[in-house]
């Protein structure tokens, strides 16, 4: 079992999504962006290392606009060698990696521009899995989208663009999350039955929408559209109800009897967890602990220290603009 969190940590001072206005771009303002963005993700993929946390999702703003049409720098020849690099590490260090295309990605859409757009968003997110030698089971994580008044026939669409527009080094790396409005993991099966595609499952979604199926139940259905050779060990999103707030929203930190709940329900499934906490690595860390005293992760090495950090501020800042909220973390 592997543990992490997505995309931002928020005790390091920098960035791996740093950008800039589209009417700003040039190929001279990209190179060293780009450079930075890459240079921060070295950063937190070390400092994952060292807590032990071994998943990780990457965000798609690495390189900025690395989809759009004003981009025609050849930034993959120009960052091949960093690229590499990162992989070399991800596969010494044995991380799991993924990516979380923005809402905009909608493959079952009525409209064919954003259809091509989500199309060439898949491609250039995929294509940096590829640029890091990574296999497929590095995956590209995306919902089944909108109803548009039609389900089923949303559904067809989606298959039909997953069969006919994705390109099969993108098409192994596609996972289907259920969610908590519209697509229930009985609908994303029948996704799976369409294309293939395997589920990525999400515990606080399916509390919010479901059709009955036990929790149990459900984390096996969808383990079971995973094919161990080709997608490696399941992965799946967890989180749970923030007290007191809409229904959906995801808690600030991580509540350690309802993940001791929830990891009552695995009973021997092998899982990588993905915790979807508004608090990122703290959470992941105290995740972490609670694994290895239940002895579902490797023990942490002699000597190591649980870094200490502050209490989450009211008030959420920026990526680029937030300061380090701890500098105690501690190197395994």
């Amino acid at each position: 079992m592997k543990i992490g969190y997505p995309c931002v940590n928020e005790t390091l001072a920098c960035s791996a999504a740093t950008t800039f206005r589209l009417a700003s771009y040039s190929a001279e303002r990209l190179g060293p962006t780009v450079a930075a963005n890459l240079a921060c993700l070295r950063q937190i993929l070390e400092w994952n290392v060292a807590h032990g946390l071994l998943f990780f999702r990457m965000g798609s703003g690495i390189v900025p606009f690395g989809s759009h049409e004003v981009n025609t720098h050849p930034w993959q020849q120009e960052f091949r060698g960093e690229f590499e690099e990162l992989g070399r590490y991800i596969r010494q260090h044995g991380l799991r990696i993924s990516f979380h295309p923005d809402q905009f990605v909608v493959l079952n859409s009525p409209d064919p521009t954003i259809v091509r757009r989500s199309v060439d968003e898949l491609i250039y997110q995929g294509s940096l899995l590829d640029l890091m030698g990574l296999d497929a089971s590095a995956k590209l994580q995306i919902h089944a989208g909108g109803v548009y008044g039609d389900k089923d026939a949303a559904l067809a669409r989606w298959a039909d663009t997953f069969h006919t527009r994705l390109p099969e080094a993108v098409k192994t790396r596609i996972v289907v999350e259920n969610d908590d409005r519209l697509y229930s993991l009985r609908d994303c099966l029948g996704l799976h039955e369409m294309t293939g595609v395997p589920i990525l499952f999400d515990n606080f979604h399916h509390e919010c929408l479901h059709h009955g199926e036990l929790m149990r139940e459900a984390l096996r259905l969808a383990a079971a559209t995973w094919d161990a050779a080709r997608d490696g060990v399941p992965m799946l999103d967890y989180s749970s109800q923030a007290p007191g707030e809409r229904r959906g929203k995801h808690t600030d930190s991580l509540v350690p009897t309802r993940f001791r709940e929830f990891l009552t329900y695995l009973d021997g499934l092998d899982v990588d967890m993905m915790l979807e906490i508004k608090d990122k690595e703290a959470s992941a860390v105290a995740g972490a602990r609670v694994l290895r005293e239940l002895g579902l992760l490797a023990p942490a090495p002699a000597g190591y220290a649980y870094p200490e950090f502050a209490p989450r501020a009211a008030t959420a800042t920026t990526a680029s603009a937030r300061p380090p909220r701890s500098r105690k973390a501690s190197a395994a």
